[in-house]
C-alpha cells in the first residue's frame, strides 16, 4: 500500500509537471504567468509544500532551458509553491489560505527576489526592487482565483478529500461557507479574463472592445460576490 501511494504520488507529481510546462505560455508576458501559480496552489492542495516546490522548481528549469525563460521562472514560483503549501496546512485546509501564500510567496517575496537576479546574473538594466512586484501580484491574483475555483469544486463534492486519501496526503475538510461561496463568484471574473484574452488571440487582438471586456469581467464578478455575501448574511441574520 505504502509503495503504491508513492508511486501515484510521482505519477501525479509528473503530470503537474508536465501540464505546468504546457499551460504556462498561456497568457504568459514577462513577470506574469497566471496558469503557473495556478499548477502550484493545487500542487501544494494536493501533495503538500514539499512537493509543490519541487514541482515549482522542475517546471522552471525545463522551462528556461527549452524555452529560453529567464530565471524568474525559478524566483516567480518556487517562493509562493513552498508557502502556499505551508499557508495550506498552517490553516488546516483553507483552500483561499493556499492562495493568499501564493499571492505572498510570489507577489512579494519572489518579486523582490527576483531583482537582484535578473540585475546581476541576468545583466538586465534598469530595475528596481519592486519592478515585478506589481506583475507578479496580478499573475497570482489571476492563476490563484482560477485555481480556488476549481478547488473548491473539488472540495464541494467530496473529490478533493478522495484524491488526499488516495495521495497518503493530509486530508482536510473545507466546507462551503457564505464567504467561501461570495469569493468563488469574485473568482470567476479571472477565468473569464483568461477566455477573454485567449479568445481576443484567435479573432480580433486590435480591437478595443476585447480588452474593455476583459477588464470588465473581473470588476462584475467582484460586484456580484459582494452582492451574494451581503444578501446572504442579511438573509443570515433574519433567520437566525
Amino acid at each position: 500500500m505504502k509503495n503504491s501511494r508513492s508511486i501515484l504520488r510521482l505519477v501525479t507529481l509528473s503530470m503537474l509537471i508536465a501540464l505546468g510546462v504546457v499551460i504556462s505560455p498561456i497568457l504568459r508576458v514577462e513577470g506574469m504567468c497566471p496558469m503557473a501559480h495556478f499548477i502550484n496552489i493545487v500542487c501544494s492542495v494536493f501533495l503538500g509544500p514539499w512537493y509543490s516546490l519541487l514541482c515549482a522548481a522542475l517546471i522552471g528549469i525545463i522551462r528556461m532551458t527549452t524555452m529560453a525563460i529567464p530565471p524568474i521562472a525559478l524566483t516567480g514560483a518556487v517562493f509562493g509553491a513552498f508557502l502556499s503549501g505551508v499557508f495550506y496546512r498552517l490553516s488546516k485546509g483553507k483552500i483561499l489560505c493556499a492562495v493568499l501564500g501564493e499571492i505572498i510567496g510570489t507577489g512579494l517575496i519572489g518579486a523582490v527576489a527576483s531583482y537582484p537576479v535578473m540585475t546581476f546574473l541576468w545583466g538586465k538594466e534598469g530595475l528596481s526592487w519592486m519592478f515585478y512586484v506589481p506583475s507578479f501580484i496580478c499573475g497570482t491574483l489571476i492563476g490563484g482565483s482560477i485555481a480556488y475555483v476549481f478547488l473548491r469544486k473539488f472540495a464541494a463534492n467530496g473529490l478533493l478529500t478522495q484524491i488526499q486519501a488516495k495521495l497518503g496526503s493530509r486530508i482536510f475538510h473545507d466546507r462551503s461557507s457564505i464567504l467561501s461561496d461570495s469569493v468563488s463568484i469574485a473568482a470567476l471574473g479571472a477565468i473569464l479574463f483568461v477566455v477573454i484574452r485567449i479568445a481576443a488571440g484567435l479573432f480580433r487582438p486590435d480591437a478595443p472592445v476585447w480588452d474593455i471586456l476583459a477588464y470588465a469581467a473581473p470588476v462584475l464578478s467582484v460586484t456580484a460576490g459582494v452582492i451574494f455575501y451581503i444578501v446572504k448574511r442579511v438573509k443570515h441574520g433574519k433567520n437566525s
